[in-house]
């Protein structure tokens, strides 16, 4: 019998994911780097609560708005070219912002840096499945996934490092400058490497389905930023409400493509199951949170309590490693063991911590304050969020179908970015409304009682997801086939952790 005849694997596989996470690595680190550039914008720029909000939360609102549209552009025009048009384009809105001489323009490149993450980060996993098959492809995501979940978490330690080096007499603006090197080695090398593949012209990109994310997005982000400095006026409430309104009609529209046997941006049958609409109300809930308190503590160490940059991202240690403790013990065991649990058991870790953090800002005492004295609060409450972030998308999309994992974790991380926007807004808002009169410990504290209402709906969501979590590779579409046992790429699953 003749052997079947088999294709020898892409000599260059592995530096493809170098390349990948690298240059992934470098579009989320992005998401977070700016948290402690605050004093520093404002000396250099002048930039007001309302401008520094822009500047980190605006980056994830385009990010998320435009995710799931990345996503489709690599299916029709091929992944490697819009990889390639995607870095190119952050690693130019990079330098833009690096140059930005007002906080006006920095805000609108940031805008732009945040669409061109939502052109490259789709294509990575999809690269990725291209060129891996089998058992290397499971060692990849085992690999691809903690690293990228790094970019969030190690965004204001470096942040913080560069603005306090100063190199060169750069201060903030070395925060963006970093990527340039970086993005020129990664676009040479994915040149020359990345082998090129077709992609699909019939697919079609629903561009009003588009416009109608972004237009309700921004009606819901922009009265949360500028509303508590304008006084809550009428205007804002408005767009709030046609933002809801907004969003409906898109749930509407998708029907629209589908009926007409074109892809539409979101399959409609998920909106139609219980348990991942209300996952998404969790993820927002969940994210918007734990973005928004990040945020706060490192508005509370620099501005409250007078820390250097470099000290405000150190600052942000006990909750970076609370959060790999208890992502590590809920990946590896306890949500296998426990399901569903998990995401239970998680909040109220947090809740604890954060009731702990209260009673330390509470005995802090005037002018002898150290990181050490909230970091056993901050770091329980990272484990918390740890022991969620690991299950939360598992869980979500453990009630869907096999065919719709790729448009569903598409939307999951979209959702995930905006939440993190609003977060940020709605976070923000209640820091420098306290802030302003110089109470800071009464602005954390209000931050605290925003999260702990926050994770009291989220923990009440979660008792209506599926009680079991989908395998991990199937979480990034290896779907094993029923007749021999193989892979098949279904879907993209992207982790834009913050």
């Amino acid at each position: 019998m003749d052997a079947t005849p088999t294709t020898a694997p892409y000599r260059w596989r592995w530096l493809i994911l170098v390349v990948m996470i690298v240059a992934e690595v470098m579009d989320l680190l992005d998401a977070s780097i700016v948290n402690v550039a605050g004093p520093a914008l404002e000396e250099s720029l002048g930039a007001s609560s309302v401008g520094l909000q822009w500047v980190i939360g605006g980056y994830a609102l385009t990010l998320g708005a435009g995710l799931v549209v990345g996503g489709r552009l690599g299916d029709r025009y091929g992944r490697r070219r819009m990889f390639l048009t995607g870095l190119a384009a952050f690693t130019l809105s990079s330098l833009l912002c690096a140059l930005a001489p007002n906080i006006e323009s920095l805000i609108v490149f940031r805008l732009l840096q945040g669409t061109a993450g939502a052109i490259l980060l789709p294509q990575g996993l999809g690269l990725l499945r291209e060129n891996f098959s089998g058992p290397e492809l499971t060692k990849v995501f085992a690999i691809f996934g903690p690293v990228l979940g790094l970019g969030g978490i190690i965004g204001p330690v470096l942040g913080g490092f560069l603005i306090e080096g100063d190199i060169l007499g750069l201060g903030w603006r070395s925060v963006f400058l970093v990527n340039l090197p970086i993005g020129l080695a990664a676009l040479a090398i994915a040149a020359k490497f990345v082998p090129k593949k077709p992609g699909d012209r019939t697919v079609r990109v629903d561009m009003g389905g588009a416009g109608l994310v972004v237009a309700s997005c921004a009606l819901l982000v922009l009265p949360l930023n500028q509303g508590q400095e304008d006084g809550w006026p009428l205007w804002t409430w408005l767009c709030m409400a046609a933002s809801v309104v907004g969003f409906g009609l898109f749930a509407l529209q998708q029907r629209r493509p589908a009926a007409a046997g074109r892809e539409p941006l979101v399959t409609p049958a998920l909106l139609r199951k219980p348990a991942f609409t209300v996952g998404l109300g969790g993820i927002a809930l969940f994210f918007g949170g734990l973005i928004g308190t990040q945020l706060v503590l490192t508005l509370f160490l620099q501005i409250g309590q007078h820390f250097n940059a470099g000290d405000a991202g150190l600052g942000n240690l006990p909750l970076a490693v609370g959060t790999a403790i208890g992502g590590a013990v809920s990946g590896a065991f306890l949500a296998d063991r426990i399901g569903r649990k998990v995401l239970q058991v998680g909040p109220v870790v947090q809740l604890a911590g954060a009731a702990l953090l209260w009673f330390e800002l509470d005995a802090l005492s005037t002018g002898s304050f150290s990181i050490w004295d909230i970091a056993p609060g901050v770091a329980v409450a990272g484990v918390g969020a740890g022991m969620v972030i690991a299950a939360l998308f598992s869980f979500i999309l453990a009630a869907v179908d096999d065919d719709e994992i790729g448009s569903a974790s598409g939307v999951l991380s979209a959702v995930q970015a905006i939440g993190g926007s609003i977060g940020v807004a709605i976070f923000g808002s209640v820091f420098f409304a306290q802030a302003e009169t110089g109470d800071f410990t009464a602005g954390f504290h209000h931050a605290l009682i925003v999260q702990a209402c926050l994770l009291t709906a989220f923990l009440a969501i979660t008792f209506l997801l599926p009680k079991k979590g989908r395998p991990e590779d199937e979480q990034h579409g290896i779907i094993p086939s029923a007749s021999d046992g193989s892979s098949a790429g279904c879907g993209a699953k992207q982790d834009v952790t913050v």
